[in-house]
């Protein structure tokens, strides 16, 4: 029997460095499994993009990507630019690891390993930011600059508290922006605190979604925006808003659509998937409907919403 060929991508330093210790257990793992394991460590940002778009079709039959929401999204840029269809598993090593929340994906790093042996295949949406890809979330305004702006160590040490405390330390400096938006005929235009474009259970781990809210290969994006305030009991109404996933507060603009279309007087700095982006004076953001192979644990398929087939 020929053993099937799967690539290990690790980001060493996601999270607190824990796949150091862990990977000879995952890879045991894998090949026990039935497959022959090649293992290639990142060496800088954007390397992993560099990687994934070296290979050929068909070299792998899988990419494991060991790191956090910021390697996934190197290895599904990599995927898109060359348009490479290999079916992806997920070990969650970073700080957030927001996404793979909201799949079931497992934070223990061996039950994550064996799921991607008997899980399932799921098929996944994903966005394009001009040229670019997120598989989460494009955002801007309140709290996002504290995806990238918060360093490693920091990050590595208090976990997703240091995004809440560079949060907490920007605040101050938070501005409304004004933003015209376009999406599905329709128009609308104001002054926004923050706002998300997302194909994800929860943003910045703040905004969350009820799951009935929300599927991720429907071919629709899920949009929040925050406006400015006009007082403050309004702006009390749209926090206790937010904090219940009641979007239909005074103060918020939520809507699904495929395509939106942001309009700017200034160019807009963003955020993809917890990294820094610049944006334009004009931008859209597309999704790509069911882009991407993910590998879901078995057990959790039904409460992810999806059309699945089986891996095995």
């Amino acid at each position: 029997m020929v053993n099937k060929k799967m690539l290990v991508i690790v980001n060493p330093l996601s999270g607190k460095a824990k796949m150091k210790n862990e990977l000879m257990g995952v890879c045991q793992i894998f090949s026990e499994g039935g497959y022959d394991v090649s293992v290639y460590p990142t060496k800088s940002r954007g390397d992993a993009t560099e990687k994934t778009k070296s290979l050929n079709q068909g070299e792998y039959e899988i990419i494991v990507v060991c790191g956090g929401d910021g390697t996934l999204n190197e290895v599904i840029t990599g995927l898109m630019e060359a348009n490479l269809h290999i079916t992806i598993g997920y070990i969650p090593a970073g700080t957030l690891n927001e996404w793979s929340s909201g799949l079931k994906i497992s934070r223990n790093i061996k039950k994550a390993a064996k799921d991607i042996i008997s899980g399932q295949i799921i098929n996944l949406d994903i966005g394009k930011f001009g040229d670019k890809y997120f598989s989460y979330t494009a955002s801007f305004g309140a709290f996002t600059e504290a995806s990238y702006s918060a360093p490693q160590n920091v990050k590595n040490i208090l976990g997703q508290a240091a995004y809440f405390f560079e949060g907490i330390k920007s605040l101050g400096n938070i501005k409304p922006i004004h933003l015209k938006f376009l999406f599905d005929d329709k128009e609308i235009e104001g002054d926004y605190l923050f706002g998300a474009v997302s194909n994800s259970m929860s943003v910045g781990g703040i905004v969350k979604f009820k799951e009935n809210t929300v599927k991720l290969n429907d071919g629709f994006f899920e949009v929040v925006l925050i406006k400015k305030p006009t007082n403050l009991a309004v702006f009390q109404n749209t926090i206790d808003g937010i904090l219940k996933k009641d979007y239909n507060r005074e103060g918020i603009e939520f809507f699904h659509t495929n395509s939106v279309t942001v309009l700017s007087d200034n160019d807009l700095s963003w955020t993809l998937d917890g990294e820094y982006a610049a944006g334009t004076d004009k931008l859209t953001i597309t999704n790509i409907h069911s882009a991407i192979n993910l590998i879901v644990p078995s057990e959790d398929t039904n409460q992810t919403k999806l059309n699945n087939d089986s891996l095995t």
